[in-house]
């Protein structure tokens, strides 16, 4: 029960994102889209450190293994695991007119989902990771850091689910699909959690290498995708401040109830 629970945090927070498309204008303000884009990558980065990186070489070190090994190569094979299905899966980005991935004859709405539905992969990798983690003796992760994990990217989806379904609207989506596309983007993160548990219960030294994948895989999305989408032309100020909160917000969340 507490697994499920975890698990779907992020999945709510992406829900309660999309549903602002019933209260919100049609189109969603510039600068409130810098602001949320920074602030997910801000939160993402942070995670990344103080939830996966640093828990990775704490557990390496208590494996009796050289400590940044399992953190370099599982964090390199994150990147290169996202850097695949962004090669593969045929998606769009918000503002570009040009799909990524494999040529498919697709609705622009449908790889507008997928784009989002890629980020939201590692983030469900790495709430399984923390809470695999959390089951195990000797990992220095507890069930409130996986719990604080799966809150930060639950508050880092909010702006998420929204930033999906707005701009679908302005495409000519009605409310209730925007809504329903939102939440589809957000389905994979319970379920990636939910495989991510498998494999580590199953074999549990590798976990320290899973941790270091999950932070390469967000790592992934909020350079190739947050990171420019923030900083592109006006206010791009705006989305340093938003990553500035970010970064802050789920650093505090770690440390003083992780």
């Amino acid at each position: 029960m507490v697994k499920f629970f975890i698990l779907m945090i992020p999945f709510v927070g992406t829900f309660l994102g999309a549903s602002m498309v019933f209260f919100m204008k049609s189109q969603i303000s510039l600068k409130l889209e810098k602001l949320l884009m920074g602030f997910a990558a801000g939160v993402m980065i942070a995670a990344s450190v103080w939830s996966l990186l640093i828990p990775s070489i704490e557990m390496a070190e208590g494996l009796e293994l050289v400590s940044w090994i399992p953190a370099a190569v599982g964090f390199l094979a994150g990147v290169f695991f996202l850097l695949l299905l962004d090669s593969f899966v045929p998606h769009l980005h918000l503002k570009n007119d040009k799909p990524e991935g494999m040529k498919a004859k697709l609705k622009k709405t449908t790889m507008m989902v997928f784009a989002v539905t890629l980020h939201n992969i590692p983030e469900g990798m790495s709430v399984g990771v923390a809470f695999a983690g959390s089951t195990m003796n000797g990992t220095g992760i507890t069930l409130a850091g996986a719990l604080t994990l799966a809150l930060g990217i639950a508050i880092q989806n909010f702006p998420e689910g929204a930033i999906i379904s707005m701009p679908l609207c302005s495409e000519g989506v009605s409310k209730k699909r925007a809504f329903l596309y939102g939440v589809l983007s957000g389905v994979v993160e319970p379920i990636g959690g939910f495989l991510t548990i498998l494999v580590a219960s199953m074999i549990s030294p590798i976990l320290p290498y899973l941790l270091a994948f999950a932070a390469g895989a967000m790592i992934y999305v909020v350079v190739e995708e947050l990171i420019p989408e923030s900083q592109s032309g006006q206010h791009s100020n705006v989305g340093t401040v938003g990553a500035a909160a970010g970064f802050v917000l789920m650093m505090v969340l770690d440390v003083a109830l992780g």
